[in-house]
């Protein structure tokens, strides 16, 4: 009682709002959208851009809030999440729906303003993440694939934003965070494996934190270091990397697979901590370099 009581003091409605929406996995959204774009275009519109970031913003940030609005009695149960806005009633269920709801609404009207395939992909990955991913979370570890390709639409809906069209470069944009979530993911559910266990959630591939499910990792992070590379050959059309980019991606993503190598040795949670930190280290820089890599071509 004394924590819920703490925490109606402690907090405004807008931090409430950050915490619902996710602002900080959010950002971290709307970055590899900002990535996506950058990689299609000569010339920046702005306008287009502060459209797609804020549109982007909204999308993510109702897809949270659904997601929070369904899993608000797990997520009492959990110390991670017991003190987030709906389980200790800062925020009602109604009122969270309002926001998810009015978030939604904005975020496809603005990204239709773009183009209707940019609009498209934003309401197929809130779909998915709300209709399908959360409902199988506590069902089925099979929930982390189902997860992954909303997860790996905002770096290719960039691109989309800016060309309207969805070819092989936007396709490989996808590819690329799509088999690196696996690894940063199931890092995330080794770390929290007693609290989703409480919950009645199972992230892990095989259920358990052993070393079938660190051969997976390892495997997982190995097709994603190939995906990363693969526009140095210049198979992916105007998508490429120069050599020196690609090996610059390719030595980051090898110290995720020093950590998943060693969490598979050691199986500890200390180590799996480096691996998910590593893991968002990699995805943030090599969306910077891939960006910087366009520029000097």
């Amino acid at each position: 009682m004394k924590n819920k009581e703490v925490a109606l003091v402690n907090h405004t409605f807008l931090s409430d709002f950050k915490e619902l929406t996710k602002v900080g996995l959010s950002l971290s959204v709307v970055f590899s959208s900002l990535a996506g774009y950058l990689l299609a275009v000569d010339h920046v519109n702005w306008r287009t851009l502060m459209i797609l970031l804020i549109g982007g913003y909204c999308m993510v940030g109702a897809s949270n809030a659904f997601n929070q609005i369904i899993e608000r009695v797990p997520d009492a149960l959990m110390k991670r999440t017991q003190n987030r806005p709906i389980p200790t009633g800062r925020i009602s269920v109604n009122m969270a729906m309002i926001i998810a709801v009015v978030l939604t609404i904005v975020g496809i009207l603005l990204l239709y303003s773009i183009n209707a395939k940019t609009a498209l992909f934003g309401a197929i990955s809130i779909f998915l993440y709300t209709s399908a991913y959360t409902p199988l979370k506590p069902i089925t570890p099979l929930a982390v694939f189902v997860g992954a390709i909303p997860g790996a639409i905002p770096f290719m809906l960039g691109w989309v934003a800016a060309t309207g069209h969805f070819g092989i470069e936007a396709g490989m944009l996808f590819m690329i965070q799509f088999f690196w979530q696996f690894p940063h993911f199931w890092a995330i559910g080794w770390l929290q494996f007693d609290e989703y266990k409480k919950a009645g959630f199972n992230m892990m591939p095989t259920g358990e934190k052993n070393q079938k499910a660190s051969k997976l990792i390892i495997l997982y992070t190995i097709f994603m270091l190939l995906v990363s590379v693969i526009p140095v050959f210049r198979v992916t059309g105007e998508l490429y990397l120069l050599p020196i980019s690609a090996i610059l991606v390719f030595v980051f993503g090898l110290l995720m697979l020093y950590y998943g190598i060693k969490l598979h040795r050691e199986q500890t949670d200390v180590v799996a901590r480096k691996l998910m930190l590593s893991s968002v280290l990699y995805i943030t820089v090599i969306q910077i370099i891939y960006v910087i890599d366009k520029f000097l071509h």
